[in-house]
């Protein structure tokens, strides 16, 4: 292969620690795009139904098919404790309790619909009906899966992990996939048409992107 000529530019270098918690978080998310969202949806003990959209997402393995997720720590907790449950989001104080929830991926049809559930509202407000998004029975969870979602998959807990206990720390959550559910139209020998998924992702602020301006490169043997 010919060697690429390279111009260096300058850089910027930065030390997380001489930075405010928000510097950083507008930092990173500036910099690890396009990220996918994960829309989940979470029941309570008492069974209320809760949904959220999370950019900080990814698949882990396929054997056993697992996907994590990433929510934050919103108010400082006391020396050497965990966070508190008002710390903590709904989402993730749900995953706790029953140790299940549904990953529904977000296609542009229902943007506006994801992207309503992500204010701040109390946790007896059921975003299901704050978005307009139609809950679905779920096969293996309690949680239901998001009929408008093109494909969605039902999780169960395997572990969750605290990276610390001040604002902006994150905590990972994974979970073992259990059912995966692919609308008919997108499915043929277990390949997802891109195209018809139509997925969208997060950048930086408020801005989101599409995904269908693709290109192919094939991987050297």
């Amino acid at each position: 292969m010919e060697r690429l000529s390279v111009v260096p530019k300058p850089l910027h270098s930065i030390d997380p620690k001489e930075c405010d918690q928000r510097q950083i978080y507008k930092l990173m998310t500036g910099i690890i795009v396009p990220r996918p969202v994960a829309l989940v949806s979470t029941v309570d003990r008492n069974g209320q139904a809760n949904l959220a959209p999370f950019s900080f997402f990814a698949g882990v393995g396929s054997n056993p098919p697992t996907v994590l997720f990433c929510p934050v720590v919103r108010r400082p907790s006391a020396p050497n404790d965990m966070p508190s449950r008002e710390m903590r989001k709904d989402t993730l104080r749900n995953v706790e309790e029953t140790e299940e929830f549904v990953v529904n991926v977000v296609s542009e049809n229902i943007a506006d619909a994801a992207n309503a559930t992500a204010a701040e509202v109390p946790p007896d407000v059921d975003e299901f009906v704050l978005s307009g998004l139609t809950p679905m029975a779920s096969e293996a969870v309690r949680a239901p899966r998001v009929a408008e979602s093109p494909a969605q998959m039902e999780c169960k807990l395997l572990q969750v992990i605290y990276t610390g206990k001040e604002p902006g720390a994150g905590v990972i959550v994974l979970g073992e996939v259990v059912r995966f559910h692919i609308q008919e139209s997108l499915f043929e020998d277990f390949r997802v048409d891109p195209g018809a998924l139509d997925a969208v992702g997060r950048m930086a602020g408020n801005t989101w992107v599409r995904t269908r301006d693709r290109f192919e490169k094939i991987r050297p043997k």
